[in-house]
């Protein structure tokens, strides 16, 4: 006998309906004196000043209210905790908030450009690009792509804007590379996101293993990194080398990296795979870590301190004798067309001239590639008056709760102890609260669930993913403020990973390695790079940089765990059933 449930019952049952004819909504058929039938023209809609705003107030309120969601509590928060923990007002108040506001609105029109003007291209490219061009070409394609998607990253702004808070005095070779060098670091970067785009789609298109990939990269990673504990300039360069890994992985290279390599995959018939689509974003994030530490020892054998304080100078030039495009607004603007026309050349090259295609839905790609340039020039205006000003301002007062900070001039808020566990305790809750903001873990979460016939639920992954992130936050402040050096931290914290992962299904290796790329969204790292940078002026530090790299590394071991945890557990009641039959057996 059919069932049918209780809830689809009432719906059938206490639907009305009503049958309208075709012919009452077609136009009536006219014809001219010799009975042919005249072909209806439709009028001109003509739209009102009211329509046009009911019109936009539904297009923009859900992609405004999700940057709302994102970045509001974390302001409020930060605002909060100031004034009544810190005691302190937020300075300048009125910039501050017109620079946040920047930031969502420059998000919001970012990310709908993305997805009407950008992603065609990359899903476009992918699918065709096997089918018209060699597997060399491909790959070449892939890389280059990868090298241009990190100059499109709107976190890559933050990297400017922490240069010219390091001083050149304590690190100048860190100072360097964030400055007069800062066009090379961002090269190296995005070689290796796209040396990660390379590898990412041999393995869609060879169905390779990601265990390998990953032990590949992380050992050499490693490496650098005690290679450097041997050099004391090199070693302050170390926490900015592993932060640049999660500022690769942001809205622009995952999804257009992404969408490249399965169209290659799904056009030579293998992207079908439950796996398709992750491991890049593991890449992506190793890569340039290596290539940050090439570039290092290259200025660090090449270049003078001598000259590089030298060169430093301008950089006290005041501002009114600075040019325009030196100087925010023009500055942010300059930025913003950089990164984005570039990127657009390239892609709009390959299409026209490579692959010989026209542009499907030209409108519709050039009214994203607009929104995309617009909001990438206020986020950058955002940015640098609003959320790098605000997570400067807190991470610079956030040690005087247990420490006399000079500039400050007066006595600790409280107890040491009470007030370092207060830092920390902010640390924490803001790490995890800003991993729940991000949109990508919710998405994820879908996927896991889905992966392992709901084994690992969705919550489970966010609480996880969540957890490892607040406690690598808590963790990475106190390395800022007691100098701890990083490669003491990340070495056993990665070690322990590679183990983890030698034990782990390759479902849950490509979840837990890629949950550490969801954490780092635009909103997350310009704001924990300018808490970092403001923790470390204040109490001395020479770099306030390393806090992205253990809140990358935390997610990455709490997910592997609670992955042999639900194996375990699988396991376990698997054996419990098999004994239960063997007894009434």
């Amino acid at each position: 006998m059919p069932s049918i449930r209780y809830g689809q019952y009432l719906r059938d049952t206490t639907l009305v309906a009503q049958s309208i004819s075709y012919n009452k909504l077609a136009p009536g058929i006219t014809r001219d004196t010799q009975g042919k039938i005249i072909p209806y023209v439709a009028q001109r809609i003509r739209l009102q000043g009211v329509d046009i705003y009911r019109l936009l107030k539904n297009y923009t309120k859900d992609r405004f209210l999700e940057q709302v969601k994102a970045v509001l509590p974390l302001a409020i928060y930060m605002s909060l905790f100031q004034i009544f923990i810190l005691n302190r007002i937020v300075e300048p108040a009125l910039s501050i908030t017109f620079g946040m506001i920047g930031v969502i609105i420059g998000l919001m029109l970012f990310i709908e450009g993305l997805m009407q003007g950008l992603m065609p291209f990359g899903e476009t490219i992918g699918n065709l690009l096997p089918k018209k061009s060699s597997l060399p070409s491909v790959l070449m394609i892939a890389f280059l792509l990868g090298v241009g998607v990190t100059f499109a990253e709107p976190a890559i702004g933050a990297l400017k804007t922490a240069g010219q808070i390091v001083s050149v005095e304590k690190a100048p070779y860190l100072f360097a590379l964030l400055n007069d060098w800062s066009g090379a670091l961002v090269l190296m970067v995005g070689g290796g996101v796209g040396l990660a785009a390379v590898l990412g789609t041999l393995r869609f298109l060879y169905d390779w293993s990601l265990k390998p990939l990953i032990y590949l990269s992380v050992i050499p990673a490693l490496l650098v990194t005690l290679y450097a504990l041997n050099d004391p300039e090199l070693e302050k360069i170390l926490g900015l080398a592993w932060d640049c890994g999660g500022v690769t992985t942001g809205p622009v290279t995952v999804p257009l990296v992404l969408a490249l390599g399965i169209g290659i995959a799904s056009s030579a018939g293998k992207g079908n795979t439950k796996l398709s689509g992750f491991g890049i974003v593991t890449l992506a994030s190793l890569f340039p870590v290596i290539g940050v530490m090439a570039l290092a020892i290259y200025v660090r054998e090449t270049v003078p301190v001598a000259t590089i304080l030298a060169a430093a100078n301008p950089v006290a030039t005041p501002v009114g004798d600075l040019p325009w495009h030196e100087t925010s607004p023009g500055s942010d603007i300059v930025l913003g067309m950089r990164a984005i026309l570039p990127l657009v050349a390239f892609l709009m090259l390959v299409l026209r001239v490579m692959l010989r295609e026209k542009i499907a839905n030209a409108g519709v790609v050039t009214y994203g590639i607009i929104l995309t340039l617009l909001g990438m020039c206020i986020f950058n205006l955002g940015l640098t008056h609003g959320l790098s000003s605000l997570g400067a301002q807190t991470g610079g007062l956030l040690p005087g709760a247990f420490t006399h900070i000079p500039a400050m001039e007066e006595s600790p808020l409280y107890l040491y102890l009470l007030g370092l566990m207060i830092v920390l305790l902010f640390s924490w809750l803001l790490g995890f609260g800003a991993t729940l903001a991000e949109p990508a873990l919710n998405a994820l979460g879908v996927t896991v669930e889905n992966l392992t016939q709901g084994v690992f639920k969705k919550q489970a992954l966010i609480r996880s993913v969540s957890l490892g992130v607040a406690f690598g936050m808590a963790i990475g402040v106190a390395k800022i403020i007691f100098d701890l050096a990083l490669a003491h931290l990340l070495i056993p914290a990665y070690l322990l990973a590679l183990v983890l992962t030698h034990f782990s299904t390759e479902e849950f290796v490509n979840i837990g390695w890629d949950s550490a790329g969801v954490t780092t969204g635009p909103i997350t790292v310009p704001l924990v790079l300018s808490i970092g940078l403001g923790v470390g002026g204040a109490v001395g530090v020479v770099e306030g940089f390393g806090i992205l790299a253990v809140a990358s590394i935390c997610p990455i071991i709490s997910v592997l765990s609670m992955g042999l945890l639900a194996k375990y557990r699988a396991g376990r009641n698997a054996r419990e059933e098999a004994a239960c039959v063997d007894i009434h057996a």
